[in-house]
């Protein structure tokens, strides 16, 4: 299992590039940028790359709808190229309130916007023309893009199993927040690579993040991923997911504890068929430096 970090984004941008460059140098393999009401992911994320070698760069992840797939590609590519083919490249529908509400798209028929994006993005990634003409969109080159850079794979933001089924058909994997190792095990894993068996594709990549925190005092670390965490309990995505696992909230889903307690919980995900773990931390600075130490160990111990 691979190991990454979420960067704190509401820091200046040479501080996220210092943070980087410390992540590199303590043996993670990829680092990832959220994509909500500050630095775009996909800039940032070339600026990153150009100061910070060997380290993968994901997108965790960029709404859909604002961008056309053609602007989507070129800009992707054009990380590639700046990066030298460091990208992952996370998409996702975002929610509902977001879509309608702050952008004014109409969220009807995800799924299938889902599907006519992927229709779309995945041969323009590829080097090919598209003169694609879906129910929710439409895209046409007069040929290839003309950017030189490998196509970096593309991972959705998958849950619900219309959404697993593209993911694992359409597109190279899935990536997972606020789902519990239960849901994991029993729908998130099963459906997609059933998926990308049916359809012919590689065994795809399952990104798995959750808030972490090493501490002495659990009960007070999920009370604070509970505060900290709260708006994913609200989100219906989210929330079916924690609904499914059981959780009241995402506090439970939190994986916090002692350095052990913490270890072998991350371990287990490895063990249940997560490919890649995404690590949110968050506590206070001691509990942070002690989150951060052990992940490291984690990634170099393997």
């Amino acid at each position: 299992m691979r190991y990454g970090v979420t960067i704190d984004v509401s820091a200046p941008i040479p501080a996220v590039i210092e943070e980087t460059a410390a992540y590199r140098e303590a043996g993670f393999d990829f680092v990832a940028s959220s994509q909500i009401f500050g630095y775009d992911a996909l800039t940032l994320l070339a600026v990153i790359g150009a100061q910070v070698p060997d380290i993968e760069l994901v997108t965790a992840v960029v709404p859909t709808y604002p961008r056309h797939p053609i602007m989507l590609a070129a800009q992707a590519l054009t990380v590639q190229a700046a990066t030298g083919g460091r990208l992952a490249l996370g998409i996702g529908l975002s929610h509902q309130i977001v879509i309608e509400s702050l952008y004014g798209y109409s969220f009807e028929r995800p799924a299938r916007h889902m599907r006519d994006y992927l229709s779309a993005l995945m041969p323009l990634l590829h080097g090919e023309q598209v003169a694609f003409e879906g129910e929710t969109l439409k895209a046409s080159t007069l040929g290839p893009l003309e950017i030189v850079a490998p196509a970096p794979p593309v991972i959705v933001a998958a849950l619900a199993p219309v959404m697993l089924k593209l993911a694992g058909s359409l597109a190279d994997g899935t990536a997972t927040w606020m789902t519990g190792p239960a849901t994991l095990e029993s729908h998130i894993i099963p459906s997609i690579n059933a998926a990308a068996a049916d359809a012919g594709r590689p065994a795809p990549r399952i990104e798995a993040a959750f808030p972490v925190c090493v501490t002495t005092d659990p009960d007070a670390a999920r009370e604070l991923a509970a505060r900290v965490f709260s708006i994913y309990g609200q989100l219906p995505s989210y929330r079916a997911m924690l609904d499914k696992e059981g959780a009241s909230g995402p506090g439970e889903v939190a994986i916090v504890g002692d350095e052990t307690a913490v270890a072998t919980e991350i371990r287990q995900l490895s063990e249940i068929g997560v490919t890649d773990f995404g690590a949110a931390p968050y506590g206070s600075p001691d509990q942070l430096s002690a989150t951060r130490t052990l992940l490291a160990d984690l990634a170099n111990d393997r």
